[in-house]
């Protein structure tokens, strides 16, 4: 099996760490299969400037959508992330969960 170096984040942005991965590829989509199931080691949530990045907007906005109930977040503790599903379907870029 090949092994990776996957960037893990850091506050020095710095850290690396050496996974091994299988050599074949993810499975075909089947009916029900959201995007996420289908593609492992993907990540499910983005940083709230993370988020604010890919909308355009600065990362102060982005905040302020958060405390306006604006931008859709999971708080983890003292950390808040913005799960990447939420995010697609607030733009209409995947279909509403009900």
């Amino acid at each position: 099996m090949p092994t990776t170096e996957t960037p893990i984040s850091s506050p020095a942005g710095l850290a690396r760490v050496t996974t091994t991965t299988e050599t074949h590829g993810a499975p075909p989509a089947t009916e029900g299969q959201t995007l996420v199931s289908i593609i492992p080691g993907e990540r499910l949530v983005l940083t709230v400037a993370e988020a604010g990045e890919l909308l355009g907007i600065s990362r102060a906005f982005a905040y302020e959508l958060v405390a306006r109930g604006e931008l859709p977040v999971i708080r983890l503790g003292r950390r808040i992330v913005v799960p990447k599903a939420a995010l697609l379907a607030m733009v209409g870029l995947a279909p509403q969960i009900d």
